[in-house]
């Protein structure tokens, strides 16, 4: 059993059994369809701890507010850090504690979801744990999924983790100020997203300055408002 602790200090209980990956997938298409309902676009934000992923979601939720009304769910082992980070830009956030879990799953995201006020929201930011193995093999039930990697994690970073880039439709190589001095070429890491899932939009970002934004937001595609 997993317990979430959410911002506004609620616990839940989510049972988990047999056949995880089969019920986790029914819980993912209930999530979409729920979205859906309501013309929500959610986005999966998967990377390891340190790549920026919060720092990219800050971003992404000042440039597209108030165009957007937007939330983020913010999964993390213990703390509330991020989540308070994404809030300061003006979006609702909802933290779910995972108590050690490597990752969130569908049953997690669906009682946040529950917990949101869906007929006021357009777009949703789930920030998964930061992992790069985990979250793979559990999808949440969103629209798309985006994989932030940083300069600093070293050149063979995608290389090592092709899984999860299998599955998602946006790329952000982060920290782009960083290259020189790590020695990463930031194009080898381009062929290297491309060549293990042709198709991927590959953005080169620096979510301190905001390098690279613009394009990441073209990059998804989002529902005109």
């Amino acid at each position: 059993m997993k317990t979430i602790h959410t911002e506004e200090g609620q616990v839940l209980e989510i049972k988990m059994d047999a056949n995880l990956f089969g019920k986790n997938d029914t819980l993912a298409r209930d999530n979409l369809n729920l979205l859906d309902k309501h013309s929500i676009h959610a986005i999966d934000i998967l990377g390891s701890i340190g790549s920026g992923k919060t720092t990219l979601i800050q971003q992404l939720v000042q440039h597209l507010q108030p165009k957007y009304r937007t939330a983020a769910i913010a999964g993390d082992i213990t703390t509330t850090i991020d989540a308070d980070r994404i809030k300061e830009k003006g979006a609702s956030v909802l933290q779910i504690n995972t108590d050690g879990g490597c990752h969130l799953d569908a049953n997690m995201v669906k009682n946040a979801l529950n917990l949101l006020d869906l007929t006021k929201l357009d777009l949703i930011f789930v920030e998964n744990v930061g992992n790069l193995i985990c979250p793979g093999g559990w999808p949440v039930g969103t629209h798309q999924r985006m994989v932030v990697v940083s300069v600093t994690e070293g050149p063979y970073m995608i290389v090592k983790h092709p899984y999860i880039f299998q599955n998602a439709s946006v790329a952000a190589i982060n920290k782009i100020d960083l290259a020189e001095p790590m020695e990463v070429d930031t194009q080898k890491l381009i062929q290297d997203a491309l060549k293990i899932k042709p198709g991927i939009k590959v953005i080169l970002t620096n979510g301190r300055t905001g390098e690279g934004i613009p394009e990441l937001i073209e990059s998804l595609n989002l529902p005109k408002r």
